[in-house]
């Protein structure tokens, strides 16, 4: 038997698959954020923040500081939910999958 498997990459924001979303992180009030984007939607969000940085004063990186990257290689989000939800796990339909979630199916493969 033959298996195909495919990664869909989608956007945190509106759902939109696309092989170009990528991964970005940002700080408000010491709390990290990360949120994987299509560039139309990283400009967006750079657009918003764009007068709050540049009126701003920039404190630099801190050390362990996420770093911006691609997504991740491996099973897609949505294939982590199916298996999940066939394994008697709460998921949600969007945003990232719990990490307890995600090391239950690694453990599982």
């Amino acid at each position: 038997m033959a298996q195909k498997i495919v990664t869909v990459y989608t956007d945190d924001l509106t759902g939109a698959e696309s092989n170009e979303v990528g991964t970005h992180t940002f700080s408000l009030n010491g709390v990290y954020y990360e949120i994987d984007l299509t560039p139309e939607n990283y400009d967006k969000l750079d657009a918003a923040l764009r007068p709050f940085i540049e009126g701003g004063r920039k404190q630099g990186r801190t050390k362990g500081a996420p770093r911006v990257r691609k997504a991740a290689e491996g099973p897609s989000t949505e294939e982590v939910r199916v298996w999940a939800r066939e394994n008697g796990y709460v998921v949600s339909n969007r945003g990232r999958v719990a990490r307890e979630v995600r090391e239950a199916f690694d453990a599982a493969h």
